[in-house]
């Protein structure tokens, strides 16, 4: 009986000196990197776009393999619905791999064109779909639904929102109660 308790402490121990190194739970599988490392690598990496998304790694891999060696080949995903988006990313060892890998441009991969580009750096605060503003919540009413129609000049005038009714016999009555953007609660 002894025995088998010291044996069952022991693999206790183990379990948690494993549970110890293994990477917490909101990471897992993820490694870290530095600016500098994620430029170095995107600078051996390319853009595969329009990929069937039937493919695999190991078919992107097999399609590059003149190229150079692969390390890694990824395949963007839907988060919603898991299904792939249509294009990769496949990062070489070498930077050479990525001047011959442009040469696969608008080649024939499972019967569709792939677009074949080096992989751009997202630096870090610029954002491409930044605007430098909030955007407005709501847009200005105007007290008569027809007043492009009744106003002094010869063109339809933009008021600030769709001045015709929606749908078959309905009268606009404007959308509910617009919020500020700003809320500090």
């Amino acid at each position: 009986m002894e025995e088998e308790a010291e044996k069952l402490k022991e693999l206790q121990n183990e379990v948690e000196k494993q549970m110890n190194m293994s990477p917490p739970p909101g990471n897992a599988g993820r490694v870290i990197m530095s600016i500098e490392e994620k430029m170095e690598a995107d600078a051996r990496s390319i853009y595969v776009g329009n990929v069937d998304y039937g493919a695999t790694a190991e078919e992107l891999e097999a399609h590059f393999y003149g190229c150079g060696s692969v390390n890694r080949v990824t395949i963007l995903c839907d988060k919603f619905s898991g299904h792939p988006k249509g294009f990769a990313y496949i990062e070489f060892s070498d930077k050479g791999s990525v001047t011959t890998s442009l040469a696969l441009d608008e080649s024939l991969f499972r019967g569709r064109q792939i677009k074949v580009i080096p992989k751009r750096t997202n630096r870090p605060g610029i954002s491409t779909t930044d605007r430098g503003f909030p955007r407005a919540r709501y847009r200005a009413r105007t007290s008569n639904y027809n007043s492009s129609r009744t106003s002094n000049c010869n063109t339809r005038c933009y008021n600030g929102f769709n001045s015709r009714p929606r749908g078959r016999g309905r009268v606009y009555r404007g959308r509910a109660r617009a919020t500020s953007w700003y809320s500090p609660y």
